[in-house]
C-alpha cells in the first residue's frame, strides 16, 4: 500500500497530516508512506522527525504585497507540477492525500490527472479556492464542520473532526502538577496566550499592554508563547519582567500548557480549534486577518456561535483582551458553560476514521 501525503507550510497543516500516517500505519503497518511538501518550509524538518520520507517542492504562495517574487509564482508552478510528475510517476502511489498548504494543489492536481484517487482533508469551516478545485475529482473528502456541501460534492464527504496527533486530554494531570512541571505557581489562575508556531504581533502587543492589569491581579499568572521572530522585543517589554508572566518562544510540551490553563487565548487556525475542543477549556479567540479568505475568523464565528468561544477582532485585541479575561475571570459559571460547549464540538476519533476511510478506499482497488 503506497499512500502520498502533500501539504504543510504550518503546524496547523502539518501535525494533522503526521496523525494521519500515523493512524495508517496502525492499521496497515507495512503502508509506504510519502510526503510532498514546500522546500524550505517547516515540514521539511518535521516531517523527517517524525520517521517519514519527504520530498519537496519549490513552489511559494502569492506575496499580498507588491514585490517581483510574484512574478515568479507561474514559473514555480509550472515546475512544482512537473516535480510532481515526476514523484508520483516514480512512487506510484495508490491514493494521494492534501492536508492543505503550497504543495498540496500541484500534486494533487497531477495525482488526479494520473489517474490517481485524491482525498482532501479540509480543517476549516470556509473551503479555500484550492480544494474547491480539486473536490470535483475527490474521491474523498474529510471535513471538520457540517455544512460543507456548499463546498463540495456532497457524496463524498464525510464529517471527521480534524486529526490530533498529540493527546492532549490528559486524564493524569491535574491543573496544579502541570503548572509545577512548568515551573508555574501551581495556585495561581493560569491564562495561556499563544499566537502559533510563528507567534502573533497583535497579541504580543496586547500582552504588553495589559502591565497594568496584571500588577493589579497577582492572583492570575500568564503562560506567554509569543514566537521565536518576537522574542526579544517581548523579553525587552515591562510586563514580561513581572514574576507572574512565564514567557517562551515556542511550547513544545502542549499537553503541559493546556491542562495548565484555566483561560486559553489563541488565534483560531484550525488545528488550535480543534485542540480547544478536545481538552474543553474556555477560549478567546483573536484570529489572523492575514490568511487566505480569512478562514480563521469563519472557524472562531462557529465556536463564538455555540456559546463555546469569546471572538475580539484582531484590530481590536489591544483594547478589549484584558476586559475579557476580567469577564471570564470572574464569572465560574460562565468558564464551565463555554468549557462544556467546547467539549460538545470534539472529535478525538479523527485520525483513526479518516485513516480507516483511505485504506477501505484503498483495498478494493488493490484486491
Amino acid at each position: 500500500m503506497k499512500i502520498l501525503i502533500a501539504g504543510g507550510g504550518t503546524g496547523g497543516h502539518i501535525y494533522p497530516a503526521l496523525a494521519i500516517a500515523d493512524a495508517i500505519r496502525e492499521i496497515e503497518p507495512r503502508a509506504d508512506i510519502l510526503f510532498v511538501g514546500a522546500k524550505g518550509r517547516m515540514e521539511m524538518e518535521k516531517v523527517p522527525l517524525a520517521g517519514y520520507r519527504i520530498e519537496g517542492l519549490d513552489i511559494a504562495g502569492v506575496q499580498r504585497r507588491l514585490t517581483w517574487k510574484n512574478l515568479l509564482i507561474p514559473f514555480k508552478l509550472a515546475g512544482s507540477l512537473w516535480r510532481s510528475f515526476q514523484i508520483i510517476r516514480r512512487f506510484k502511489p495508490d491514493v494521494a492525500i492534501g492536508v492543505g498548504g503550497y504543495a498540496s494543489g500541484p500534486a494533487l492536481r497531477v495525482a488526479s490527472w494520473l489517474g490517481v484517487p485524491i482525498v482532501l482533508q479540509e480543517q476549516n469551516s470556509y473551503a479555500g479556492m484550492t480544494n474547491r478545485l480539486l473536490g470535483k475529482s475527490a474521491a474523498l473528502i474529510c471535513v471538520a464542520w457540517p455544512g460543507m456541501d456548499r463546498y463540495f460534492p456532497g457524496a463524498n464527504i464525510v464529517l471527521t473532526g480534524n486529526p490530533l496527533r498529540s493527546q492532549f486530554s490528559r486524564h493524569d494531570l491535574t491543573p496544579q502538577s502541570a503548572r509545577e512541571q512548568l515551573g508555574m505557581d501551581p495556585d495561581l489562575r493560569t491564562i495561556l496566550v499563544m499566537g502559533g508556531s510563528l507567534g502573533a504581533r497583535a497579541l504580543n502587543e496586547a500582552i504588553q499592554g495589559g502591565l497594568p492589569w496584571l500588577t493589579d491581579h497577582p492572583d492570575h499568572q500568564i503562560l506567554w508563547q509569543c514566537g521565536n521572530s518576537h522574542l526579544t522585543s517581548c523579553q525587552e517589554s515591562e510586563v514580561a519582567g513581572l514574576p507572574q508572566v512565564h514567557l517562551r518562544a515556542y511550547l513544545d510540551q502542549m499537553d503541559l500548557a493546556y491542562a495548565a490553563a484555566d483561560i486559553i487565548v489563541a488565534r483560531a487556525g484550525a488545528l488550535t480549534i480543534s485542540e480547544l475542543c478536545l481538552v474543553g477549556k474556555p477560549a478567546i479567540l483573536v484570529p489572523s486577518p492575514f490568511v487566505a479568505e480569512d478562514h480563521q475568523t469563519k472557524n472562531a464565528r462557529a465556536l463564538a456561535k455555540v456559546g463555546a468561544a469569546v471572538l475580539i477582532d484582531n484590530a481590536r485585541v489591544g483594547e478589549l483582551l484584558f476586559s475579557e479575561i476580567e469577564r471570564l475571570a470572574s464569572d465560574v459559571v460562565l468558564r464551565k458553560s463555554m468549557a462544556a460547549r467546547m467539549s460538545e464540538q470534539a472529535r478525538p476519533g479523527a485520525s483513526k476514521e479518516i485513516a480507516r476511510r483511505i485504506v477501505q478506499l484503498i483495498k478494493p482497488a488493490k484486491s
